[in-house]
């Protein structure tokens, strides 16, 4: 997934927030303004690297005061209202006189805050509190998202999609790995089209290496189909440079996750699952029956498992002919 593709998904669902937020109505209110609390409170701590605590959960009700880091002294009101008239109310509580060496900030969570940030404000006890740096409000995060690294964008996108992701499709992405499954739907996988063009007594100390026991016969009835699956990856690689390396590479990353399970079948099961998730959720899978799906998958799957790309390979181990 490209930066900008995460970066379109988090600006997405943060908007989606806050209209939910303006359309939640004073009946629903209390429960959004905690929901949004608690998900600022990770969502910063991710992003700026704070220790935010909800303080609500230690001291109920407290005014003025909704999270609180005590290492980088600090303080955030959480609101979704967003005017002067709000801030220097939460300014002039005694609450303040408590913090007088924290920094005050206020997140907007509804609304466009940017005049906010050019404002004066009433500060009576006179605690750190910079409009400009310190008013927080949607265009101002995404700005800050913006010049991020894709892996920190990818960290904060994965949150915000546990987060707020749940009332909307999940993005869908265009993945070589649906594309190769594109490729292999057209084709016929019957005893006609098996080949033995590679070494069945290496393949068979492969798997009696890795202890397979239920996924030995998925292995056994779809490695004969090496040499098919090898001429569609070369169709597929006159497209572009790397484009089949890039899907058995996608395989081995799933492998990698579930290497540590004791039990070799349970991964050999879960890494075709989670392909199979993976093609779902992609934007240019072109829709085919369940079973034919999971054909084409085990396919895969045990392709890679005979390139050396999952388990670990006996000594001296050699999968094609000679």
């Amino acid at each position: 997934m490209s930066r900008s593709v995460y970066y379109d998904y988090i600006d997405k669902h943060l908007h989606i927030n806050a209209q939910r937020i303006i359309d939640g109505g004073k009946l629903n209110m209390l429960n959004l303004h905690m929901h949004s609390e608690n998900f600022y409170l990770h969502f910063f701590n991710l992003l700026y690297g704070y220790e935010l605590e909800n303080l609500n959960d230690k001291l109920q009700n407290v005014e003025a005061i909704d999270l609180i880091d005590h290492k980088n002294k600090i303080i955030f009101q959480v609101s979704a209202t967003s005017t002067k008239r709000k801030i220097e109310s939460t300014l002039s509580k005694e609450i303040f006189k408590q913090y007088l060496d924290y920094t005050f900030k206020f997140i907007s969570i509804a609304k466009d805050a940017s005049e906010l940030r050019s404002s004066t404000f009433k500060n009576p006890h006179a605690i750190t509190f910079s409009p400009s740096q310190d008013i927080y409000d949607i265009v101002s995060i995404l700005s800050n998202i913006l010049t991020l690294s894709i892996f920190k964008q990818k960290e904060i996108y994965l949150l915000i999609k546990e987060e707020l992701g749940g009332d909307v499709d999940i993005i869908k992405l265009d993945s070589n790995l649906a594309t190769v499954i594109n490729i292999l739907a057209n084709e016929k996988w019957d005893d006609a089209n098996k080949i033995e063009s590679v070494n069945l007594f290496e393949i068979d100390r492969k798997i009696n290496h890795n202890d397979l026991d239920i996924a030995k016969a998925i292995v056994e009835e779809y490695c004969l189909f090496y040499e098919k699956v090898n001429s569609k990856y070369s169709e597929f690689d006159r497209l572009g440079s790397n484009k089949s390396n890039s899907v058995l590479a996608t395989i081995k990353r799933e492998y990698i996750k579930f290497k540590g399970e004791n039990n070799a079948d349970k991964i050999f099961l879960t890494i075709i699952e989670r392909i199979k998730e993976r093609i779902l959720e992609s934007a240019n899978y072109q829709e085919i029956p369940i079973d034919e799906l999971e054909l084409c998958i085990d396919i895969l799957v045990v392709d890679a498992f005979i390139r050396c790309k999952i388990f670990e390979n006996p000594d001296n181990y050699k999968y094609a002919s000679t």
